[in-house]
C-alpha cells in the first residue's frame, strides 16, 4: 500500500526522524497506526459499556437521584475516602 502525506504531515514525520524518534517514515506511520488502533479499541469498549448501561437503565436497574440524595451520596463518599486515607 502506498500513501501520500500532506506537506504538513511530511514535515512532521521528517522532524520525528531528525529528532531520533523514528528510524524512517515507515516506522512513524506504523506507530501512528498503532496509536489509532489503540484509540479505536478504547472507543469500542466505551461504546459497549454505554450500550450495557443503556440496557440496564431500560431494564429498570437504574437509580434516581435528587439534589438532596446526591448531597448525601457525596458526603458518604467523602467520609469513606477520608476513613481510607486515615487508615493508611
Amino acid at each position: 500500500m502506498q500513501i501520500e502525506l500532506t506537506p504538513e504531515q511530511s514535515v512532521f514525520v521528517a522532524l520525528g526522524i531528525r529528532e531520533g524518534r523514528f528510524r524512517n517514515s515507515e516506522e512513524a506511520v506504523r506507530q501512528a497506526l498503532a496509536l489509532w488502533e489503540k484509540q479505536e479499541r478504547a472507543r469500542a469498549e466505551l461504546l459497549a459499556s454505554l450500550d450495557l448501561a443503556e440496557q440496564s437503565l431500560d431494564a429498570g436497574e437504574g437509580e434516581e437521584y435528587s439534589l438532596d440524595s446526591l448531597h448525601t451520596l457525596s458526603a458518604s463518599v467523602k467520609e469513606r475516602g477520608a476513613a481510607r486515607l486515615a487508615g493508611r
